[in-house]
């Protein structure tokens, strides 16, 4: 008894890819992560070019000062 899948078989592999095909899959495979690290690194950059602020507040009339 036949295989059902065997006139499929072609769809399975058709052959080696060409060179932009390579270069597309490869581009497709890890162009997002290659992004994704750029945008991260440029947002730390960003991030870390602004003055940091202090927490605390700077004047004492705050609710949260304590009146002794």
């Amino acid at each position: 008894m036949p295989v059902p899948v065997l006139p499929l078989r072609a769809l399975w592999h058709m052959g080696a890819l060409h060179p932009y095909e390579q270069a597309l899959t490869i581009l497709l495979a890890f162009g997002p992560f290659v992004l994704l690290g750029v945008v991260v690194w440029l947002r730390r950059r960003a991030d870390a070019a602004l003055p940091e602020e202090d927490p605390r507040p700077a004047d004492s009339s705050s609710p949260t000062a304590r009146h002794d």
